[in-house]
Protein backbone atom coordinates (compact mmCIF):
# COMPACT_ATOMS: atom_id res chain seq x y z
CA UNK A 1 0.00 0.00 0.00
CA UNK A 2 2.79 2.42 0.91
CA UNK A 3 4.64 1.55 -2.29
CA UNK A 4 1.53 2.24 -4.36
CA UNK A 5 1.10 5.58 -2.63
CA UNK A 6 4.71 6.50 -3.32
CA UNK A 7 4.35 5.47 -6.96
CA UNK A 8 1.19 7.58 -7.26
CA UNK A 9 3.06 10.60 -5.88
CA UNK A 10 5.94 10.02 -8.27
CA UNK A 11 3.54 9.73 -11.21
CA UNK A 12 1.78 12.95 -10.16
CA UNK A 13 5.13 14.71 -9.86
CA UNK A 14 6.20 13.56 -13.33
CA UNK A 15 2.81 14.44 -14.79
CA UNK A 16 2.84 17.97 -13.40
CA UNK A 17 6.61 18.55 -13.60
CA UNK A 18 6.35 21.07 -16.45
CA UNK A 19 4.12 23.34 -14.38
CA UNK A 20 6.45 23.02 -11.38
CA UNK A 21 9.47 23.87 -13.51
CA UNK A 22 9.01 27.48 -12.45
CA UNK A 23 9.77 26.50 -8.84
CA UNK A 24 13.23 27.44 -7.62
CA UNK A 25 13.79 23.97 -6.17
CA UNK A 26 12.49 21.99 -3.27
CA UNK A 27 12.99 22.15 0.48
CA UNK A 28 15.79 19.91 1.75
CA UNK A 29 13.82 18.35 4.62
CA UNK A 30 10.56 17.82 2.74
CA UNK A 31 11.36 16.64 -0.74
CA UNK A 32 8.12 17.56 -2.46
CA UNK A 33 7.53 21.05 -1.13
CA UNK A 34 8.66 23.44 -3.87
CA UNK A 35 10.39 26.74 -3.24
CA UNK A 36 8.81 29.77 -4.84
CA UNK A 37 11.19 31.51 -7.26
CA UNK A 38 13.04 34.22 -5.36
CA UNK A 39 13.10 32.23 -2.11
CA UNK A 40 16.05 30.32 -0.69
CA UNK A 41 16.05 27.93 2.24
CA UNK A 42 17.60 29.47 5.35
CA UNK A 43 20.66 27.37 6.25
CA UNK A 44 20.34 25.74 9.66
CA UNK A 45 16.60 26.41 9.94
CA UNK A 46 15.46 22.86 9.19
CA UNK A 47 14.03 20.62 11.89
CA UNK A 48 12.65 17.18 11.14
CA UNK A 49 11.80 14.23 13.32
CA UNK A 50 9.39 11.32 13.46
CA UNK A 51 6.88 10.80 16.24
CA UNK A 52 4.59 7.83 16.89
CA UNK A 53 1.74 9.73 15.17
CA UNK A 54 3.75 11.13 12.22
CA UNK A 55 6.59 13.40 11.31
CA UNK A 56 7.15 16.99 12.29
CA UNK A 57 9.01 19.29 9.92
CA UNK A 58 9.82 22.98 10.24
CA UNK A 59 11.97 25.01 7.88
CA UNK A 60 12.33 28.64 6.81
CA UNK A 61 12.98 30.25 3.46
CA UNK A 62 13.51 33.90 2.67
CA UNK A 63 13.80 36.12 -0.35
CA UNK A 64 12.40 38.91 -2.41
CA UNK A 65 8.65 38.45 -2.51
CA UNK A 66 5.56 39.38 -0.54
CA UNK A 67 2.94 37.49 1.44
CA UNK A 68 0.26 37.52 -1.27
CA UNK A 69 2.67 36.26 -3.96
CA UNK A 70 3.83 33.47 -1.67
CA UNK A 71 0.28 32.38 -0.89
CA UNK A 72 -0.74 32.53 -4.59
CA UNK A 73 2.26 30.42 -5.59
CA UNK A 74 1.52 27.70 -3.05
CA UNK A 75 -2.22 27.77 -3.74
CA UNK A 76 -1.38 26.94 -7.37
CA UNK A 77 1.56 24.54 -6.86
CA UNK A 78 0.59 22.40 -3.87
CA UNK A 79 -2.68 20.91 -5.18
CA UNK A 80 -0.65 19.44 -8.06
CA UNK A 81 1.27 17.50 -5.40
CA UNK A 82 -1.81 16.19 -3.64
CA UNK A 83 -2.25 18.91 -1.02
CA UNK A 84 -5.79 20.19 -0.36
CA UNK A 85 -6.12 23.83 0.64
CA UNK A 86 -8.06 24.37 3.89
CA UNK A 87 -7.33 28.10 4.32
CA UNK A 88 -5.10 30.63 2.51
CA UNK A 89 -2.03 29.41 4.43
CA UNK A 90 -3.01 25.88 5.43
CA UNK A 91 -3.14 22.60 3.49
CA UNK A 92 -3.57 18.94 4.29
CA UNK A 93 -2.53 15.72 2.57
CA UNK A 94 -3.21 12.26 3.91
CA UNK A 95 -2.47 12.50 7.63
CA UNK A 96 -0.37 15.68 7.53
CA UNK A 97 -1.13 19.38 7.89
CA UNK A 98 1.03 22.07 6.29
CA UNK A 99 0.98 25.60 7.65
CA UNK A 100 2.74 28.42 5.84
CA UNK A 101 3.56 31.49 7.92
CA UNK A 102 4.92 34.65 6.31
CA UNK A 103 6.61 37.72 7.74
CA UNK A 104 7.34 40.72 5.53
CA UNK A 105 10.02 43.31 6.10
CA UNK A 106 9.86 46.89 4.92
CA UNK A 107 12.70 46.15 2.49
CA UNK A 108 10.67 43.94 0.14
CA UNK A 109 11.82 40.71 1.76
CA UNK A 110 9.70 37.92 3.11
CA UNK A 111 10.46 35.09 5.53
CA UNK A 112 8.34 31.99 4.99
CA UNK A 113 8.07 29.36 7.71
CA UNK A 114 6.79 25.92 6.66
CA UNK A 115 5.38 23.68 9.39
CA UNK A 116 4.28 20.11 8.70
CA UNK A 117 2.68 18.12 11.50
CA UNK A 118 0.36 15.13 11.94
CA UNK A 119 -3.40 15.74 11.83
Amino acid sequence: MVILLMLARLFALILFLPSLAVAAGFLSVYEDLPLQPGLIEVPGSALSFDTPVGRIVEVEAKGSSDKQSVLRFYAAALPQLGWVQDAPSQFHREQEILKIETTESNKGLVVVRFKVSPK
